[in-house]
């Protein structure tokens, strides 16, 4: 019971956190809008006839997967904050696993990144992206676990920097490749070989289709917007978040106990 109740206290910090954070709200909240207003809709207007397919619902697709892993992903920015605050000391000498900790932070950022996807939800409502019942219950879940890989993987990435500073400069060169060589904006299915393992090596590449997969399942375009059915995307995704959550947590308890 202890341990529960350490991942909901350390989740309920992360949630009030964001709440007293108005400039992280805006951010986190118009960014994905204009990505799919702005973005979507000229790569409709322009390409969309002779692509043959919705660019603004694939670019909604990609942009909802990416919205949830990357918040997730960069909220654990904040065990970097955490360590030069030397909370992280205290809360390393409390009897409670290492695992808890650092669960209880992707918990936090997981639910601090659901509201976005409402808030992408219900503007693709609005530029009239069809949403229907069954489309909302599958993308429920397949959010849930772009949220648990986002935050899986930067709990690796963000144990192996010593600074927030750092953290700040090298993150975005470690996701923004990934919008491209997910396909978050763009398909991705005729890659030159070079670029298509690279693909192959992003994490951000299966959160994204496995929403597209669910999305478009049973729709005439499926076979043009998903690269793998959806279960091979969730084995890939749990299998990716177990070797981050193990990896991660000891990069990250290492570093506590050298300093």
């Amino acid at each position: 019971m202890s341990e529960v109740s350490a991942v909901l206290a350390i989740a309920q910090r992360d949630i009030l956190k964001f709440l007293r954070d108005p400039a992280r709200m805006v951010a986190t909240f118009v960014f994905p809008l204009i990505f799919i207003g702005a973005l979507g809709g000229s790569l409709q207007a322009t390409f969309g006839r002779s692509a043959s397919f919705n660019l603004l619902e694939f670019t909604f697709t990609g942009v909802f997967a990416q919205t949830l892993f990357q918040t997730t992903a960069f909220g654990l920015i904040s065990l970097i904050e955490d360590r030069e605050n030397d909370l992280t000391q205290e809360i390393f000498v409390s009897p409670i696993s290492r695992y808890s900790i650092v669960i209880g932070k992707i918990i936090g950022e997981t639910l601090v990144a659901l509201p976005q996807a409402l808030v992408v939800i219900l503007f693709a409502i609005i530029v009239r992206i069809e949403i229907t019942p069954e489309r909302l219950l599958g993308m429920l879940p397949t959010g849930i676990a772009a949220c648990l890989l986002g935050g899986s993987f930067g709990l690796v990435i963000l144990a192996n920097l010593s600074s927030q500073r750092a953290a700040n400069q090298i993150f975005p060169f470690v996701i923004l490749p990934q919008y491209f060589l997910a396909g978050v904006f763009n398909p991705i299915a005729n890659l030159p070989w070079y670029l298509d393992l690279l693909s192959r090596i992003s994490p951000l590449r299966y959160a994204v289709d496995l929403v597209r997969g669910v999305y478009y399942l049973g729709q005439p375009d499926y076979e043009k917007m998903v690269l793998e059915a959806p279960l091979s995307n969730l084995a890939v995704t749990g299998v990716l978040f177990s070797v981050f959550l193990g990896l991660g947590t000891v990069l990250f308890v290492r570093g506590e106990r050298n300093r």
